[in-house]
């Protein structure tokens, strides 16, 4: 059993894959092809929003955003202390300042309330000047942008919604990426939508922005690539990943069905054994991992344990805090009680969209034995 099976999802659509790739090949436009901007066309209109930028990772798709807001270090950018290292990682590659905020404790995405209590205390030390927000959409789930926009809008701050696990889920049929002044999302292999490598995308309404990112990605282009009116990056999305990318969106709203499906095939047998994910009303998510909580850090291992000796592999995002980091110890401490005690206690099930009935069963009988 494979917690992410990529080998099914290419059977399925091999033949449409291999053609693609072979008609590359031949054309050998490499690097912005035709097909990208098929894609970014295709991701747009899905979406909903007005302008799509590929570029090279689901990292740089963050960083972009940030690079064209001249973020000094005494700026200070609010995000969740839970999520993958790419999320705090920009903010010190642009120079600025992160500053952490708890979670909530069911959704585990950023807490609204305690977001704009330490936006409050930010301004009142007046050592930091808040510029920005970046609200992670946590394992499928949509952040609180009912709450989260207009906390930005109060305090004139740059929203970006880091949509690098989400990709796919929607609140009130309004799609992940269409939040925020930006948004951000991966296409990492193991995504809900993933290519054969590394790549990103960069959504926004605003034309002028979506202009600049496109300079950014191409080492701060303007008339043409040798001439440089700003400071940028090499983040172009390859055409044969943009091609992988297109086969796999045709079959993108079904994985979603399969994927919701299973999830709440898990949260029915296995809510009396750990405590399972919860969504909140009108949101759809694109569960990008199922993830448990166990009784105790003890209780997780020992769980772990005994699944994987019956070949059920599991996972753990996140074990550490980005408070907890070294990198970070000078910044302020907080006590973050929240995500400190999910983060001791979480650990994530096999979830992709063709696991079979036989497979499901057999995890939930497992986690029943133990």
């Amino acid at each position: 059993m494979k917690f992410i099976d990529l080998q099914k999802q290419y059977n399925k659509i091999k033949d449409n894959i291999d053609n693609d790739i072979k008609s590359i090949l031949n054309r050998t436009d490499f690097v912005l092809g035709k097909k990208v901007f098929n894609l970014e066309k295709k991701l747009a209109d899905y979406v909903g929003i007005s302008e799509c930028i590929t570029c090279a990772s689901g990292t740089d798709a963050l960083l972009i955003p940030l690079m064209a807001e001249n973020l000094k270090k005494n700026d200070a950018v609010f995000t969740t202390n839970f999520s993958f290292f790419a999320t705090a990682e920009v903010i010190s590659l642009v120079g600025a300042t992160p500053v952490f905020v708890d979670i909530d404790k069911k959704t585990f995405n950023i807490d609204p309330q305690l977001l704009e209590k330490k936006i409050i205390e930010v301004v009142n030390k007046g050592t930091f000047k808040p510029k920005a927000i970046i609200a992670v959409d946590l394992f499928g789930q949509l952040a609180d942008y009912r709450k989260i926009e207009k906390i930005a809008k109060k305090y004139n701050l740059f929203l970006i919604e880091d949509a690098a696990q989400s990709f796919g889920s929607s609140y009130k049929n309004k799609k992940s990426c269409s939040f925020g002044d930006v948004a951000a999302t991966s296409f990492y292999p193991a995504k809900p939508l993933g290519c054969y490598g590394d790549g990103g995308a960069i959504f926004t309404n605003d034309k002028k922005k979506a202009e600049i990112y496109r300079s950014i990605r191409v080492h701060g282009q303007g008339e043409d690539k040798y001439d440089n009116v700003r400071v940028g990056i090499n983040s172009r999305l390859d055409t044969l990943q943009a091609a992988i990318l297109l086969s796999k969106l045709s079959i993108f709203n079904e994985e979603i069905e399969k994927r919701n499906k299973i999830a709440t095939y898990y949260k029915k047998h296995l809510k009396n054994i750990v405590e399972v994910p919860f969504v909140s009303n009108n949101n759809i998510s694109s569960w990008a991992q199922f993830s448990v909580l166990a009784e105790s850090d003890k209780h997780r291992n020992e769980f772990i344990k005994y699944l994987e000796s019956k070949n059920i592999p599991t996972a753990i995002f996140y074990k550490k805090l980005f408070s907890e980091l070294e990198i970070y110890k000078n910044l302020e401490k907080s006590s973050f009680d929240i995500s400190r005690n999910i983060s001791s206690r979480i650990f994530s099930l096999p979830m992709h969209p063709y696991l079979d009935s036989k497979q499901l069963e057999m995890i939930v009988q497992t986690m029943k034995e133990f």
